[in-house]
């Protein structure tokens, strides 16, 4: 039984919910519009500022979608509201990150600079030359895009650098051992 799938979603003023046929559901707010478009078996309603998330039987197909599609509208709802952010650190000498406009400009020990655009989902700020913010209200997108921009030089083993999710644990190796330790 799907404990997350019963929660209901309560809704916060100034967000406006439509469930419109095939349960396409258009969620606005005061940080922008998501739409989506979920499985038809599910059950979507709205009463009074308050969604509920029903399904058709306990068939294994429609358990393993019930939790998932309130979870999903939860995080649309919460999109619109406040939003959500993945802060990345870059570590190493002479790795950096600038913004200049709407492009993200990194130097990551390549030849060239790795230069990425921001678009209308997802906006990109660079509080100091080691940190990036992404930001948006999408959450899948914003976490794609973080992941995008961690894959230019994702943090090695030995020496830890590259770019990492702030908070993220890099498992350290041990380097060469010395003169003295062959047998």
């Amino acid at each position: 039984m799907s404990r997350i799938g019963l929660k209901p979603i309560t809704v916060p003023a100034g967000v406006d919910v439509t469930i419109a046929d095939g349960n396409v559901v258009t969620v606005k707010g005061p940080k922008g519009t998501l739409v989506k478009k979920f499985n038809t078996d599910m059950k979507i309603q709205n009463d009074a500022g308050v969604i509920t998330v029903a399904r058709p039987s306990d068939d294994r197909n429609h358990k393993a979608i019930h939790g998932l599609t309130r979870t999903l509208l939860n995080n649309m709802v919460e999109g619109v509201t406040h939003g959500f952010s993945k802060t990345l650190v870059i570590e190493g000498v002479g790795y950096r990150a600038a913004k200049q406009g709407k492009n993200l400009v990194m130097n990551l020990g390549y030849s060239h600079q790795v230069i990425m655009s921001e678009n209308d989902d997802i906006k990109i700020d660079v509080p100091n030359a080691n940190t990036i913010v992404i930001s948006g209200t999408d959450k899948q997108k914003v976490g794609q895009f973080a992941c995008e921009v961690r894959e230019k030089r994702p943090p090695e083993p030995y020496k830890g650098k590259g770019i990492r999710y702030d908070g993220e644990h890099i498992i350290r190796k041990e380097g060469k051992a010395g003169k003295g330790s062959k047998k």
